[in-house]
């Protein structure tokens, strides 16, 4: 994603948004854009406000806890410059989006001198104050008070006024508005104190109180900027997985050339112990790969050359013996791993919907305080207490309310929940489907490949008078020869283990959930489902009862018949069984643990879906079946099941799954099956393992209790801290403390869910 966040390529949202687009389209593009000093969420709210202004902009989601905005917006000319402008004239700094995660990893301390200045001239200030706990009455000279404080107030605390001022020409309030304007009142207070008192007189200052609070907020602003570094190591980490150099193999032997040079079609040389760098096949040598920081596979996956299917490569994993070679089929943006950056990226970009009601609350929230502020100094001063103390309760006021931990509450939970999730194969494309996905109580599963094996193999062949068998196998073999589907190739595989000679059909034509028909030879077949002979009027004979107890058995049974002259006659009953996946009935049973419906859909017969089924560990009897279900039908089905106010998350991995898919509240899609069912779905499964559904359920569970329990934390800061502030029960400092560590102690509550594993309780 290095050119689309940084602004030098387009991409348009939608389905497949990591595909790049053309100017000639209408389409929207999409733009991320880093963005500099945000601190709160009345700043991400102001930015979000001055982006949509920007003539053509569409849509604008920022988030504060990786300082970016994800811009949609209509093609136009210089788009980019005019979004760049919006942000600094609303007082902030345009950057480009992933310089954060493809800068070196900075030193823990990184940034914290500044802290370490404000704590050195404020600790002579605290120390009459601690001092005064033991009985120890004394105090620094008002001069000296002065010197130590007006730097911290005016140099160190520079960046609060600038931000506020900026705030303010846009009629707006922010966190740094309410500090710089608190802060500054104990100062001024503290002058007109020292310099109206009479000669020689020794009066309280609230110098300490002002440079303490700015210095509590720089301390509070550093440990947050920590926690936040820690939120995007799950990236940090996938593009490590990217290495530099890749051996190609030239006309002048083995070269090394930046992976950034390799062209798909290129052979390339990987040692032992070396990252793949691009994806590929593997052409030669035979080796273990360690795939786990891809898919979450905590074992290493055989890979042998010339292996039938063939045998894939995926760059980021591991080569863990010897010296292979490997044909390029991927480089950049196409690869696996560029794919999953993305999905990660768009996911943890994206605005959640509870995100809304924070933003509601952020753009009035500023305005409120200082209302609230206005009315504690005025109800204090009008109830007789002195101007000082009602000033300092004011100030207390405005330090407590800033709104720092309710910008980071949502954010901060969703791009920790994705890493992990990301880190055990779990792909959350958005967070739409991370917040949602807590509440299915409904689990369809597509059959084929998602729940079986999907390699069905032909397991009988029956055969009507005057048909041989290995005359069957050629026709079928023959007329299927074109086919991708799994039953063609268990046809194909056993006419290849005989050795049976394979003509090129002609004529063919495939029906959509039902069969094929075509030309062998100087003859016409038919094969396809017995539902769809049924529909024709083919009579099956003396074969009906073969073909009865075939699917009581649990098979899948399809029939060929030739076109005569005489009509449309059987010739043959094919036979074919599938296998569970591993782990399919533990998953299945995982689920029901945690309450959740289960339900097989299939197109198989009632007989061979239900014998599936009860392998599984499902109910046919409870409706957790659904058989003969056309593949356009997938998606009513679906659609069926949410009905009475269902979430329902559907899983599959084909092609003719992603309506069904986008149909589902939250889809999740094999990560072994096609792009399309991929770009469907909001949840992908990097490994064809069903045990990922119940964890991503439970991620997704995790993840949206962190974010109610930070925005309820970020909220008590506020609720309780306020009114205590303005009954004169905080002071300044104490409240300049509690505001620091909200937004610390909300990223860090976040931080918890990287302990997070698969099946953890």
């Amino acid at each position: 994603m290095k050119g689309a966040i940084a602004g030098a390529k387009p991409y348009h949202l939608g389905k497949d948004y990591a595909q790049p687009m053309t100017t000639a389209t209408a389409l929207p593009h999409s733009l991320d854009l880093g963005i500099g000093g945000m601190t709160c969420a009345s700043c991400s709210a102001r930015v979000e406000r001055a982006l949509k202004k920007v003539p053509g902009v569409q849509e604008v989601a920022v988030n504060l806890a990786t300082e970016s905005a994800r811009i949609a917006f209509a093609p136009s000319d210089q788009m980019e410059a005019r979004l760049r402008r919006a942000v600094r004239d609303a007082g902030y700094e345009p950057r480009a989006a992933d310089a954060a995660i493809d800068a070196a990893e900075p030193s823990p301390w990184a940034g914290f001198a500044p802290v370490a200045i404000g704590l050195a001239l404020s600790t002579p200030l605290l120390l009459p104050m601690l001092a005064d706990l033991f009985g120890l009455h004394w105090m620094l000279p008002a001069l000296w008070q002065f010197a130590l404080a007006t730097p911290v107030q005016f140099i160190l605390g520079a960046r609060f006024y600038k931000a506020g001022w900026h705030a303010l020409k846009a009629l707006t309030g922010n966190m740094d508005l309410l500090v710089a304007i608190g802060t500054s009142a104990g100062w001024a207070l503290s002058m007109w104190l020292w310099l109206t008192a009479a000669p020689g007189a020794m009066v309280h200052l609230y110098f300490e109180g002002s440079a303490l609070v700015i210095t509590l907020v720089l301390l509070g602003k550093w440990l947050e900027a920590r926690a936040k570094r820690q939120t995007t190591s799950a990236i940090r980490a996938l593009h490590a997985l990217r290495p530099d150099i890749a051996h190609l193999i030239g006309q002048d032997g083995e070269v090394d050339v930046p992976v950034a040079e390799v062209l798909v079609g290129d052979r390339l040389v990987v040692k032992a112990g070396e990252r793949f760098p691009v994806d590929g096949t593997l052409l030669e040598g035979q080796t273990q790969v360690d795939e786990s920081m891809l898919t979450g596979e905590p074992l290493p996956v055989e890979k042998l050359a010339g292996s039938d299917p063939v045998t894939t490569l995926t760059g980021g994993s591991i080569n863990g013996q010897g010296r292979v070679v490997m044909k390029v089929s991927a480089v950049g943006t196409d690869t696996v791993l560029s794919k999953i950056i993305q999905l990660v990226q768009d996911a943890q970009a994206a605005k959640a919907p509870i995100q809304r009601m924070v933003d509601q609350v952020s753009t009035v929230f500023v305005p409120v305080v200082l209302v609230l502020a206005l009315l504690t100094l005025l109800g204090w001063w009008f109830t007789g207490h002195s101007f000082e103390e009602s000033l300092i309760n004011t100030v207390a006021v405005l330090v407590i309310a800033c709104p720092c931990a309710l910008g980071l509450a949502t954010p901060a939970a969703i791009m920790t929940g994705t890493g992990v999730a990301a880190r055990f194969g779990i792909l959350i494309k958005d967070a739409q489907a991370l917040e949602l996905a807590h509440k299915v109580d409904i689990v369809a599963f597509d059959k084929t490949g998602t729940l079986t094996v999907g390699r069905p193999k032909l397991t009988a062949l029956q055969l009507a008078p005057g048909m041989t068998e290995d005359e069957a196998l050629t026709v079928a073999a023959s007329l299927q020869s074109g086919s991708e589907h799994p039953l063609a190739h268990a046809v194909l595989s056993r006419a290849q283990e005989k050795s049976l000679p394979i003509q090129a059909p002609t004529s063919v034509n495939a029906v959509p959930g039902r069969g094929t028909e075509g030309d062998v030879g100087a003859r016409s077949f038919l094969i396809g489902s017995l539902r769809w002979m049924q529909e024709l009027g083919i009579d099956l004979g003396p074969l009906a009862a073969d073909a009865t107890t075939l699917q009581t058995q649990g098979a899948t049974v399809s029939a060929m018949a030739e076109r005569t002259a005489q009509g449309l006659s059987l010739r043959a009953l094919m036979a074919f069984g599938d296998e569970p996946k591993p782990g399919a009935k533990e998953a299945l049973a995982a689920l029901r643990a945690r309450g959740i419906k289960t339900v097989m859909i299939s197109g198989d017969n009632r007989g061979a879906a239900e014998a599936m089924a009860r392998l599984l560990g499902l109910r046919p009897e409870a409706g957790e079946v659904l058989a003969e279900v056309l593949p356009g039908d997938k998606a009513a089905r679906v659609m069926a099941l949410k009905q009475g106010g269902h979430v329902v998350a559907m899983v599959g991995d084909g092609v003719n799954d992603a309506p069904a898919l986008a149909a589902a509240d939250v889809g999740m899609a094999m990560g072994n099956g096609t792009d399309v069912a991929m770009h469907a779905a909001g949840i992908t499964l990097m490994r064809g393992d069903p045990l990922l559904v119940a964890a991503a359920l439970d991620i997704s569970d995790r993840t949206v209790r962190k974010i109610r329990q930070n925005l309820f934390w970020a909220f008590a800061y506020n609720v309780a801290g306020i009114p205590l502030a303005a009954l004169g029960f905080l002071n300044p400092v104490v409240a300049g403390a509690a505001m620091a560590m909200s937004s610390v102690s909300v990223t860090s509550n976040a931080l918890l869910l990287k302990r997070w594993k698969p099946g953890k309780p």
